[in-house]
């Protein structure tokens, strides 16, 4: 069983997220931040539990869902580093195609 040492995202992004979710609700921000970060401490003790999605993307990014969220990653060297948090109702194909 591979495990990671470490996860790697955007302290920006998160916060962006954070910030525009806390618009209409602050504790429902808080609440998405922490299933994110829960998220990725599983992630990083079982990093192959994300699914590879060739309909999506040829990349070789994991996809795992959290809530209403999309969490896009990539395994590289024993870490596991977050290339995008996407709503669910957001066109996945066309976001990743811009990234």
């Amino acid at each position: 069983m591979m495990r990671c040492r470490g996860y790697v995202i955007s302290p920006e992004d998160l916060q962006n997220m954070q910030d525009f979710i806390a618009l209409d609700n602050p504790k429902a921000a808080e609440k998405v931040i922490e299933q994110l970060f829960a998220a990725f401490e599983s992630l990083v003790k079982f990093p192959h539990k994300g699914h590879l999605r060739p309909d999506f993307t040829k990349r070789n990014v994991r996809f795992w869902a959290v809530g209403s969220y999309l969490v896009v990653y990539r395994v590289t060297r024993g870490s596991l580093q977050v290339a995008a948090i996407l709503h669910s109702a957001r066109d996945v194909l066309q976001v990743l195609e811009m990234r």
